[in-house]
């Protein structure tokens, strides 16, 4: 087995093993706490751009499956681990972890001290790094790329990430993927089966699947657009519902998304946001986002929801947040970090908008904050009954 080397910009190296793809690579490195899910972690489109060090010491001993991807592809730059195991257990397991990130063309190391490394994260904050899995670099040239990058501030991380057209989700194997419209050019249609039901456009910044699964599964008929799509040609499709979804990188690199959300906020219609769709309401509203030391990853974050009075564990994939001192009056701060007080959701007290940083929708993790889905249907659904009364 090939030596892989970590360098990290502030110097330090780490020797270990190299699994996955043999190659070298330079991303942001952040530690996730979850203890399980380690492919709805690699597959997360919010993790585009940073290399992953699990704190869980044993990963891979469940192979991975196609029925648990959150994406169609990993979306790492590297993964990270103590010990990868050479032993699948499951049943459900199509492939080796090692075999799926050769195939997909990302580098793993393993067999280092990733106790170490979380604590060296902690301290200084995020860090850049390169990685070679391929004998190819030497430590100081790896530690000249990982000074030089230009890291992921203000980078239009998703564009990477997002659709290139509009489809129509449908919850099964065979049909998940119909396209709104054969002519990109055309007036998108919704082709849908189900046509009574509420419909939601869902603004693709890097939508995991189970979000898709969770909003069809209260009865909701979903339309994904392209992260770029503008609010007429939202509105075109005459949403009675708009989902704004988590997505990679810095809120600041994506102005477009926040231009089209400010324009259809105006237009008082049931809006949810998840994460980056969370800090992307904040920016319309005229609010700032600002970068966390070492950021929120993992499945065992504790939320206050202020609102119930009570402590919610989440899942959380996010490095930046919200400054809630900068939001406008009419915004309502309804959840907060009990580990560091940043701002986790609000509401607008004028329009049906509310929005969370956190993931409800878990893959992996806690079911705990599920009901948003619930109270998103229901605020869609009751709000369509009062404008089809009015008419």
């Amino acid at each position: 087995m090939m030596t892989g080397i970590l360098v990290l910009a502030d110097g330090t190296i780490f020797y270990g093993k190299a699994f996955g793809a043999a190659t070298t690579v330079v991303g942001e490195v952040v530690f996730n706490t979850s203890l399980t899910g380690y492919q709805e972690v690699i597959t997360d489109p919010s993790y585009r751009g940073q290399m992953v060090c699990m704190t869980l010491p044993h990963v891979g001993n469940t192979g991975v499956n196609t029925e648990d991807l959150e994406s169609d592809k990993p979306q790492i730059t590297a993964f990270i681990v103590r010990e990868v195991s050479p032993v699948i257990s499951n049943w459900r397991a199509n492939e080796s972890l090692p075999s799926y990130l050769e195939r997909h063309g990302i580098p793993g190391i393993s067999e280092i001290d990733t106790r170490a490394l979380t604590r060296r994260l902690r301290e200084q904050g995020i860090l850049h790094a390169a990685l070679c899995t391929d004998g190819s670099q030497t430590p100081e040239l790896l530690l000249a790329l990982a000074q030089q990058w230009e890291g992921l501030d203000g980078r239009d991380l998703v564009k990477e990430v997002t659709c290139q057209e509009s489809y129509h989700w449908v919850d099964s194997t065979e049909e998940a993927w119909t396209p709104v419209s054969s002519d990109p050019n055309a007036t998108h249609t919704l082709q849908a089966t189900t046509a009574q039901s509420p419909h939601v456009v869902a603004y693709d910044f890097g939508i995991k699947h189970n979000i898709l699964r969770r909003l069809t599964s209260h009865g909701l008929r979903v339309t994904v657009v392209p992260a770029n799509t503008s609010a007429t040609d939202v509105l075109a499709l005459h949403p009675d519902g708009i989902f704004l979804s988590n997505g990679p990188g810095d809120p600041a690199g994506v102005p477009y998304a926040a231009q089209a959300v400010n324009e259809l906020l105006q237009m008082n219609i049931p809006t949810f946001g998840i994460c980056l769709g969370h800090q992307i309401i904040g920016l319309a509203l005229g609010g700032e986002t600002y970068k966390l030391k070492f950021g929120h990853h993992g499945s065992n974050q504790p939320v206050s929801d202020i609102d119930a009075t009570n402590v919610q564990i989440t899942a959380q994939n996010h490095n930046y947040a919200v400054n809630a001192e900068s939001l406008p009056a009419n915004v309502e701060i309804t959840h907060r970090n009990l580990n560091d007080g940043t701002v986790e959701g609000l509401r607008l007290t004028d329009r049906p908008v509310f929005s969370v940083q956190y993931h409800p929708e878990a893959s992996p993790g806690p079911h705990d904050a599920d009901l948003l889905f619930e109270r998103f249907a229901t605020l869609v659904k009751e709000t369509l009954v009062k404008e089809q009364a009015k008419k």
